[in-house]
């Protein structure tokens, strides 16, 4: 498992940066670093934020 940022912010920047550079869905993202989408949902949601499928990244 990836260690990824706990502050949801630098979170939300990191994981859009992946998603933009490396990864074509959040899915692909998780699967590959050992994470689980539905917390990573949660957590950002939680500031206010909500993956968008099609444009790959978190708004």
């Amino acid at each position: 498992m990836a260690v990824i940022p706990k502050d949801p912010l630098i979170l939300l920047s990191y994981l859009n940066t992946q998603l933009r550079d490396r990864y074509a869905s959040l899915e692909a993202l998780c699967e590959d670093m050992g994470l689980e989408a539905m917390q990573i949902r949660e957590k950002l949601a939680a500031v206010g934020f909500s993956y968008d499928e099609e444009k790959n990244q978190f708004r």
